[in-house]
């Protein structure tokens, strides 16, 4: 079955869904730039690192790839502490490992990164790993590298750009190096379908067109994600009103509601 929405479904951002929509989109993307890319490009499925404290794994049910404790393991049960008379054994809070993955481009010849692209997660628009994300960024923005941004959530604070005072639900953002510090943004809201983008590579290369919204229909479609949505219930987050009213006539159209 089809998602009804035109382009982003909503419901996709619920906490449950997010993590595995955004791991098989990054991989669903690799699938399609890379027989087109070859051969003078390849593109790996990369991942990084995040360390956050508990408050700030507490906005996501589960995190893209895995969560694991960082610091020393104990290597025996006699390291347990025993509590002595008047003593209260308690837990003090550890820093988690967030695993997050991004697409990189890389020229054969010089096997070198000539492009990234990043499918953001709540965790790099909240809190700490949001300051995280902001730093690696910035030295992405100042190096040669181009960047890609697929912001498909509606919760957390847009990452910064100058020059733009609107407000919309979704953005793509493509910064080719050697236009900066001059980028482009593409906002569109839940009405709409995803718009397409030229992916940046070497300069005088020729940019292959990346159209999301039918791939990710059809990764909807292959991995059943109606079968795991209550289109019965709101979004989680909500929708704002007028296209949340929109969305109600559009479900009730296609007997979802």
């Amino acid at each position: 079955m089809p998602t009804p929405f035109p382009g982003m479904d909503p419901y996709l951002e619920d906490a449950r869904l997010w993590p595995n929509v955004h791991s098989s989109l990054i991989v669903a993307l690799r699938d399609d730039l890379a027989p087109r890319l070859r051969p003078h490009y390849y593109v790996a499925v990369e991942e990084r690192t995040v360390r956050l404290s508990p408050d700030d794994l507490s906005f996501s049910v589960r995190p893209d790839v895995a969560v694991v404790k960082s610091g020393v393991l104990r290597e025996t049960t006699d390291a347990m502490l025993v509590p002595e008379p008047g003593v209260v054994i308690v837990e003090v809070p550890q820093l988690a490992e967030l695993h997050e993955t991004y697409l990189a481009c890389y020229a054969v010849e010089s096997n070198e990164v000539v492009t990234v692209l990043e499918i953001l997660s709540p965790s790099n628009k909240l809190g700490a790993g949001r300051r995280q994300y902001l730093q690696k960024r910035l030295s992405l923005l100042a190096s040669s590298t181009h960047l890609v941004e697929l912001d498909l959530l509606r919760s957390g604070e847009p990452l910064p750009t100058t020059g733009y005072v609107g407000q919309s639900a979704y953005r793509i953002l493509v910064s080719r190096a050697y236009q900066r510090p001059q980028a482009e943004l593409r906002p569109f809201g839940v009405r709409q379908p995803i718009p397409s983008f030229s992916l940046p590579l070497l300069y005088g290369t020729p940019e292959p067109s990346v159209e999301l919204t039918p791939l990710l229909h059809a990764l909807y479609d292959r991995a059943g994600y109606d079968l795991r949505i209550d289109y019965r219930q709101p979004p989680d987050p909500p929708l704002e009103p007028d296209d949340a009213q929109w969305a109600e006539g559009l479900l009730h159209g296609e007997s979802l509601r």
